[in-house]
């Protein structure tokens, strides 16, 4: 959803990022910042419902195989913007495919499933870079991968912990 309202926020308010790069960061910076509070939040939930003992050390060990990729993600932007502007159209790909760094990362700490979704996140990234010029800062680019990617995770985590449910109903009886 934030990917969706995100997108329809640039198409609206920025139609021309390359123009007004820093709007356009805002918004996906912002929209970055909320998704990470609400994959957070449902983190510690589901954690502590399924893997109660183990739930804090998971969760800071998940977070920590992630960080790099954010803050390398965060370090291109910045020097992209300060020192080869005229390469800040291929920043949507590089997220993506710095995601799909953090996501495979930390895939160890979370179903298996999950790699399937740095691997959507590696393809649409490669996509965005084979766009090769400004098409690449359309809402497009940023709204269908980070949307579809995150329904990805949210019917991933709903059905492993359905499994995982069925699990713990079998042994109990």
């Amino acid at each position: 959803m934030f990917a969706t309202v995100a997108a329809a926020a640039q198409a609206r308010w920025v139609p021309d990022p390359a123009s007004h790069f820093a709007s356009y960061l805002g918004i996906w910076i912002l929209t970055a910042v909320a998704s990470a509070g609400l994959i957070w939040m449902q983190m510690q939930t589901r954690s502590r419902r399924i893997h109660s003992g183990l739930a804090d050390e998971m969760i800071r060990m998940a977070v920590e195989q992630f960080v790099p990729s954010a803050v390398a993600g965060a370090l291109i932007t910045v020097v992209l913007a300060r020192y080869a502007p005229q390469a800040l159209w291929m920043l949507p790909g590089l997220w993506q495919i710095v995601f799909s760094l953090g996501v495979f990362s930390s895939c160890r700490f979370l179903p298996r499933p999950m790699v399937a979704v740095g691997a959507w996140y590696l393809v649409t990234g490669s996509a965005c870079l084979a766009l090769g010029d400004g098409r690449a800062l359309s809402p497009l680019a940023m709204g269908i991968p980070y949307g579809v990617g995150q329904l990805l995770v949210a019917g991933i985590l709903l059905f492993t912990s359905q499994e995982v449910a069925d699990e713990i109903e079998t042994t109990t009886d």
